[in-house]
């Protein structure tokens, strides 16, 4: 039976299917390092935070996770993969084809800190709305750092790869995203280069040797996805001001460079500041289309 619109979808919940510490060594293993406020909201919201944080500690006992504690955090604690860690995650089904990027030390592990549980924010983000809308995605559906080639020995690396399920009654539509976390460390026109890339990767083909024939025809991106995935940019780290500047230099980049305008007209590309995603939700009206018009949801760019 579908619902009516007025109907309130049922909040999505996982199931639990595995142990709560191996989900933990998942997580961790899937996005390199969280706090344990994040892996709480990520995979027990509705415990007490003493569910998360005990078996954290017991598993730092047996060396498989560490920590680093945050500056000016009172003493919130960021957990990694230890060497030990790794190795028996990279034997988890749901980890096959991913290499596991241990800390080596403590000094190691923050030096990646920000960037890091700035992605992780992201994704808890959609993760959140999801729950809310009764929509389809969990701490497995947000992959970081995914690599495509591009030719010569170049390549585009996704900060995240995102895939999400609407439900919608009856119906359900999966959506993929390539996603871009800008703290605005890099100056605006690299990041705006970015789109060339992706554009680049939408043509991209890879050249037969000599009599060989590509063992997928037409372009590379299809051997991983049966259709482009929307480019999203989410900003943070600067006043909205200057935001909105860098969101607008990716709309400028859109209009004046011939390659980057044909991508856009075939796939959807959006941006938006983080604070907005974590106030509104990225379901709500935070997206300014980089083509140009009203600010929408991700999913209707």
């Amino acid at each position: 039976m579908t619902a009516s619109p007025t109907e309130t979808p049922a909040p999505y919940r996982p199931v639990p299917d595995e142990p709560l510490p191996h989900q933990l060594l998942c997580a961790l293993a899937q996005h390199r390092m969280a706090t344990t406020g994040q892996l709480h909201e990520l995979l027990r919201p509705d415990a007490a935070r003493q569910t998360v944080s005990a078996p954290l500690n017991k598993l730092r006992r047996n060396g498989l996770v560490d920590f680093t504690v945050l500056p000016r955090s009172n003493r919130s604690r960021a957990w990694y993969l230890t060497g030990e860690g790794a190795r028996l995650t990279r034997d988890f089904p749901a980890l096959r084809g991913r290499p596991p990027y241990p800390s080596t030390s403590t000094t190691a592990a923050s030096l990646k800190t920000p960037h890091t549980l700035t992605v992780v924010r992201c994704h808890l983000a959609f993760v959140a709305d999801a729950r809310r809308r009764g929509d389809e995605h969990g701490h497995l559906d947000w992959t970081p750092e995914v690599s495509h080639p591009l030719g010569d020995g170049e390549k585009v690396i996704a900060d995240a790869v995102m895939h999400y399920t609407l439900a919608q009654g009856d119906q359900r539509t999966k959506l993929r995203a390539f996603v871009e976390v800008d703290r605005t460390t890099m100056s605006s026109e690299r990041l705006a280069a970015k789109l060339i890339d992706y554009a680049r990767l939408y043509q991209y083909e890879v050249q037969p040797v000599g009599r060989r024939r590509p063992t997928t025809p037409g372009p590379a991106w299809l051997r991983w996805y049966p259709l482009f995935p929307r480019l999203l940019f989410i900003l943070a780290g600067a006043s909205r001001t200057r935001l909105g500047n860098r969101i607008s230099d990716l709309q400028a980049m859109v209009a004046q460079h011939p390659l980057v305008a044909a991508f856009a007209r075939e796939v959807p590309l959006g941006a938006c500041m983080l604070d907005d995603l974590e106030d509104h939700g990225p379901g709500g009206a935070v997206w300014a289309p980089l083509t140009g018009g009203i600010l929408r949801s991700w999913a209707v760019l």
